[in-house]
């Protein structure tokens, strides 16, 4: 099997069980949940897909001499930066399509939930809610992937280096 083959693979398990844990973990809240935390949770969901685009574009944008000028200085996190830079199409294929793609699934079904939460409450068509709630959710999530986009063009570095800063804590803590 041809390296490019083995991504494939990869990113497909990849993404059944991150979807598969997510997926369950917020299903199983929301059903012992009231309409304000499956409303919370949906929006915390579409913010983590946001925040995963804006980080799978900045490290297509980011300058990787930048960071070797920072891992000469000894900068924490300057050498998980350009790993991060130097795989930068993985990066932003795990962080803008497979987390990104799931937040954007596991938001629709919480979305699904809170359309017939409300259409319940109050006694309206479902199809009417759903439609609003579908919209809704989607125009959070592209509307606010676009306005990332735009900030991670222009800071590019910053984000890149602050990501590197967390993998650089997390690499020692675990």
């Amino acid at each position: 099997m041809k390296k490019k083959d083995t991504w494939i693979v990869k990113a497909f398990l990849l993404t059944f069980f991150i979807t598969l844990i997510v997926s369950g973990v917020s299903n199983t809240i929301s059903t012992y949940c009231n309409f304000y935390i499956l409303l919370l949770i949906t929006i915390v969901i579409i913010i983590i897909g946001i925040i995963f685009d804006i980080i799978g574009t900045s490290v297509l944008t980011a300058t990787e001499a930048n960071f070797h000028a920072m891992a000469a200085s000894k900068v924490k996190g300057s050498k998980e930066g350009i790993r991060l830079i130097k795989n930068s199409s993985n990066i932003a294929s795990i962080c803008n399509d497979v987390v990104g793609d799931i937040c954007g699934i596991v938001s629709g079904s919480m979305g699904a939930m809170i359309a017939i939460y409300l259409s319940n409450l109050l006694n309206v068509n479902i199809t009417l809610v759903a439609l609003l709630v579908s919209s809704f959710i989607s125009s959070m999530t592209v509307g606010g992937k676009a306005l990332g986009k735009k900030y991670a063009t222009k800071n590019s570095d910053k984000i890149v280096a602050i990501v590197g800063k967390i993998l650089s804590k997390l690499k020692k803590t675990i």
